[in-house]
């Protein structure tokens, strides 16, 4: 262990350098318009399940839009995907800007411009987790997402967040301008990624069984003479229906999402009421979120080379759960925000071993469908668990914090085998990241 640790690591190289920085200028401008549309829409209406409609609506996409965004990440350029989905979404913000300047925003345009904002996401998104694995080493993965998820959340939280909540205080519409310029960057970005992150180049040697019986962690398909854009959705799907511990894996990532969405269903509502956080103040409360979320990032792939995934996962939403229920617990608004921050930080250090594990199982030539589909299924529940936490909030905005982590933490207990053991007996823990 003391060797694996200590052994210098191979630099992630540029073509990862170039794809980090697409990313981090993408979420620069997601992360003005994140903000700006719910701050929006508490200046039209202060219901509790209006507002959740917001967070919801934002899941929709992967529900209906996943598995196709898949499909087209497996088929077309993801370069090309890239610049399109933010295409879509500057577009959005710039539209939404010029109703906040006429006097014409409501609640449907919100409503509607969520959802187009989702539709977006699941390609570049689906996209961007495609290409990890092209552009980096098997051993590189739990650092390279551990980058990825740094550089969302150091923009979402210290940079982005914050701005948007001063330019909001200006005026309503100021942030969503910014917003729509701010897509140009990673536009341009995405298709100066080399050749090498268009699409996966098929192995001939390579291909899923569609007969195969449950399919080991790391084993090798057998070889099947079909090209990887012509293999029918079907196989991905009978893929992870006969991977028993991904198949696991899915579902209780169903579980856990839904409580954290159940139990953030308010918190704007929650901080901007209960807790009486002025509007300017939101940014810089959700940056000193971010502290946390960015240190679980950070150190998540030292976490899981010294423990393992499975220990390290069972741990993050223990303490993930735990902590979202002290906030809704919480006295005042200083322990509000330690304690959600410390449950964002188990919350990423949960989402760096879990994306790892599915870029190093899943066959590359499928990995956008299948992403697809585990998305669909897990994504796809949290709109009806955001809403449910909003009608919740109508009755204690305090409520959906404590009840969601309390099952969560219930949640985590019961899957503890499959977490630990199944994993370790999956042969799904880390590989080992230095030279070789």
């Amino acid at each position: 262990m003391t060797t694996t640790v200590t052994r210098a690591k191979t630099p992630l190289g540029r073509d990862f350098g170039k794809l980090w920085t697409a990313a981090a200028f993408s979420n620069l401008a997601d992360g003005l318009g994140r903000t700006a549309v719910p701050l929006a829409a508490t200046t039209l209406t202060t219901d509790p399940l209006a507002i959740s409609v917001i967070g919801a609506l934002a899941f929709v996409p992967w529900l209906l839009f996943g598995l196709p965004a898949g499909m087209l990440v497996d088929r077309f350029d993801r370069r090309v995907l890239m610049a399109l989905a933010n295409t879509i979404r500057g577009g959005v913000a710039l539209w939404l800007a010029i109703l906040a300047v006429g006097g014409d925003l409501s609640l449907t345009a919100l409503f509607a411009a969520t959802l187009v904002f989702g539709l977006g996401e699941t390609l570049f998104d689906n996209a961007t987790n495609a290409v990890i694995p092209g552009v980096v080493r098997r051993s590189q993965l739990d650092r390279a997402n551990g980058w990825m998820q740094a550089a969302q959340i150091t923009i979402d939280s210290f940079v982005a967040t914050p701005i948007a909540g001063v330019l909001f205080a200006v005026s309503l519409g100021l942030p969503l301008w910014c917003g729509a310029v701010g897509y140009i960057a990673p536009i341009v970005l995405a298709l100066l990624l080399p050749a090498a992150a268009a699409r996966h180049l098929p192995h001939p040697a390579r291909a899923v069984a569609s007969n195969a019986p449950d399919i080991a962690v790391g084993a090798t398909a057998q070889p099947v003479a079909v090209a990887a854009a012509r293999i029918p959705v079907r196989e991905a799907l009978r893929y992870l229906w006969r991977h028993r511990y991904l198949r696991a894996m899915v579902l209780f990532t169903s579980v856990i999402g839904s409580c954290l969405s159940f139990a953030q269903a308010v918190i704007i509502l929650f901080f901007l009421e209960t807790m009486d956080v002025p509007v300017a103040a939101i940014g810089f409360l959700t940056a000193a979120i971010g502290l946390g979320a960015l240190g679980g990032s950070l150190v998540a792939s030292r976490l899981v080379a010294r423990f393992g995934r499975g220990r390290i996962m069972l741990s993050a939403i223990l303490v993930s759960g735990t902590a979202m229920a002290v906030t809704g617990l919480a006295p005042n608004v200083w322990l509000a925000v330690a304690a959600f921050s410390v449950s964002a930080a188990a919350v990423s250090v949960w989402n760096v071993p879990w994306g790892s594990l599915r870029q190093q199982i899943v066959p590359p030539e499928i990995f956008g469908r299948v992403l697809g589909v585990i998305r669909t299924l897990t994504w796809g529940l949290f709109p009806v668990a955001t809403v449910l936490g909003g009608l919740v909030g109508r009755w204690d905005l305090r409520a959906p914090f404590v009840i969601g982590g309390a099952i969560a933490v219930i949640a985590a207990l019961i899957a503890s085998r499959l977490l630990v053991v199944g994993t370790r007996e999956a042969g799904a823990d880390a590989v080992p990241d230095h030279d070789d």
